[in-house]
Parts: structure tokens; sequence; C-alpha cells
């Protein structure tokens, strides 16, 4: 054989083993557009609902208004890797179940590809997408809901200060102190101050020149300077009349020390940890790569099992599934948590038997010979 033939030859090997084919191509395009429009309807609703409570704190005055475009931000990146899983598996079940009713996969299996082509085809996007639910669940959900703790926290500090207004009369602990200042300076400096308590039966007013919030160690307290205090029982006449240089009202009390929770914690202190609620949450977050990975296998004979119930058939057969898969995440929390199942064990049996369940209608739809052949086909093509 010539030199130009063999040349010929290096180059037709190359074009039929090409790293990514047009089938390729063509299923990873579809795929990946169907699942940000699924992943975007999700995170849109579940964002919204979250987003109405932020508002009612706003409304309320606990937090401002700054605060709630920052946590409906970070409740975003939240939603995307919590959903992320479930945004994949109606994507592959979708795009697969079209192209069986659109006999698209009549077309690639007389042409000698098989389920292995597809397969391949899938998981040419999803390798990437695990890699991405596995930085935003072990990386990006962690630092979320930790700045979500400190804005809101920071904003809380300042939640009474917030809720003053000059000329306007304010309460505090259920009506039992009333507040009220002529003016406030841009230091949040307070001026010619009135404060009514109420505290077991006796009344209590005092008045001062001057007035700022502050956090102290039990509490937010109003610091007042340059006033006098009157004390006593309506109807008695042993009234306590006292002029002070500086005096403190505690307006509420509350823990000015950030705490995270578990969600927060970085995924390294969880891994160091050998608490058992740290371990449930470390393994939590790993279902997330996980589960994309495991529901996108299931996804592939599930969209041969019922190709004339169309795409709303194979919705219908995600939502089971999914909704049995997250039931099962929940419970298996709680018996890591209570021992009823050994912590190696953990959430790894579920996805075991979503392995299971794939490797099953494999078989019963192609049948062991029909998968190898096939493959096998088109490799010595």
């Amino acid at each position: 054989m010539s030199r130009l033939g063999i040349e010929s030859q290096k180059k037709d090997n190359i074009k039929s083993y090409r790293l990514v084919s047009v089938l390729d191509k063509m299923i990873m395009k579809d795929l990946l557009k169907t699942i940000v429009a699924a992943l975007s309807v999700i995170v849109v609703i579940i964002v919204s609902r979250k987003f109405i409570r932020v508002l009612a704190k706003a409304i309320e005055g606990n937090i401002s208004n700054e605060t709630v475009l920052n946590i409906l931000g970070l409740n975003t990146i939240i939603a995307i890797s919590a959903f992320l899983p479930a945004a994949v598996f109606m994507a592959v079940l979708m795009v697969l179940g079209r192209m069986y009713r659109d006999q698209e996969m009549a077309a690639v299996a007389s042409a000698g590809g098989g389920v292995a082509v597809i397969y391949r085809a899938v998981f040419l996007l999803i390798i990437p997408l695990v890699v991405v639910a596995a930085v935003l669940s072990m990386t990006a959900t962690p630092w979320a809901e930790s700045k979500i703790e400190t804005l809101i926290h920071e904003d809380q500090k300042a939640a009474d200060i917030r809720g003053i207004a000059a000329g306007r009369f304010s309460e505090y602990s259920r009506g039992e102190l009333v507040f009220y200042t002529e003016n406030i300076d841009a230091d949040k400096r307070m001026y010619n101050v009135f404060v009514h308590t109420r505290n077991n039966g006796k009344l209590g007013i005092v008045n001062a020149k001057y007035g700022r919030m502050k956090n102290l160690p039990g509490g937010m307290y109003l610091v007042l300077e340059q006033g006098e205090r009157i004390q006593g029982v309506p109807g008695q006449l042993d009234f306590v009349i006292e002029k002070y240089e500086e005096y403190a009202v505690l307006i509420e009390k509350k823990s000015t020390a950030l705490q995270l929770n578990r969600y927060a914690m970085p995924s390294d202190k969880l891994w160091a940890s050998d608490k058992l609620l740290d371990i449930a949450e470390i393994q939590n977050r790993l279902s997330i790569p996980l589960a994309v990975v495991f529901l996108s296998f299931l996804a592939v004979p599930l969209a041969k099992l019922s190709p004339r119930g169309g795409v709303y058939g194979s919705l219908m057969v995600a939502f089971a599934i999914y909704f049995v898969y997250g039931n099962l995440k929940r419970v298996n929390y709680s018996w890591v948590v209570n021992q009823n199942i050994p912590s190696s064990v953990g959430y790894y049996w579920v996805y075991l038997v979503l392995l299971l369940i794939g490797i099953i209608l494999l078989i019963r739809l192609y049948g062991i010979k029909g998968i190898f052949v096939k493959s096998r086909q088109r490799g010595e093509k």
C-alpha cells in the first residue's frame, strides 16, 4: 500500500473515532437547553416563595431593603444546587422521550447505534455537570448559607434603629416600653428623648437630652444622657425622682454573637467531625452530584419504557420516582442521625438501588447481548 493510501486510512480512522460526533452534539445541545429551561422554572418558583418571607421581614423592619436583594441572589445559588438533579433528570427524560416519539432513535438504531451511543452523548454533558454540582453543594451552598446568616445578623443589630423615626412613637416589648424622640442626626444620635416604661405594675417616665442605641452583652439598650427619671405606682405617693448623667434602658434581649448553623459550616470542618449530625450533613451535600449521575443513568432506559406516553408521561414517571427518592433522602437523614443504619452506609444505598433499577430496565429493554453487541458493532465500524 502506498504512503498516500496509508495516510488516507489514518484520516478515516481519526474521523470514525471523533471525540464528539454529530449525534453527541445534537443530544448535548437539546439536553443543555432543556436543563436550563427546567431549572429556571423550578428556581423561580422556589426563590419566589422564599422572597415573600424575606420581604415580610423587610416590611416589619427586621432587615433592610439592600439586604433583601442580596438574600434573593444567595437563595438562587442554594436553589440551583438543590434542584439541579431534578432538572437533569427531567431533561434527559424529555429529550430522549421526544427522540423516541419522533422516530429519531429508530434512525440511530438502524445506523448501528445502541444504548451505549445514547449514554455516551448524555454523559458527555453530565460529567461536567457533576463537577458543577459538586462545587455548588460542597462550597457555594454553605458559603451562601453563611452569608445569609451574617447579613440577617448584622441587619438585626440595626433593626431597632431603623424602626425609630423622629417625631413618631415606637413601641417595644409588647407595649411595655414606648419611645419618642424629636430628632435624629446622621450619626444616629437622638435629641430630646422620652421613654415610658411599665414593669411589675410600676410606671416609669424617662426624659433625656440625648440618646443612642447600643449593643451590650445583655441585648439592645437605649443609652440616655443628661435626663430625669420618675418611677412609681399610680395612686400612691412613693414615687422616685432622680437625675442622671447616663442611664440605659433595655430595648430587646438578644444574643449579639453570630452562630452559624450546620448548613452554613464549611465542608472541610464537616469532614473532620465525627458527630452524626455532621456526617449526615456532609453525606447530604455529596448526594447532589451523586444524584446527577445515577438519576441520569436511570432516565435513559425510562425514556424508552413508555415512548407512547409522550413528554407528559415521562414527566409523571419522573415526578413519581423523584418523589420517592426525595422522601428516602429525608428518612435516611434521620436514620443516620438516630443510628438506625451505620453511618458508613449512609445515603449510598439509595443510589445503589437507583443503579440496580437502571440495570434491570436496561436488560429488560435491550437484553444483555443487545447492549454489548451493538456497542461492539459500533466499535468495529
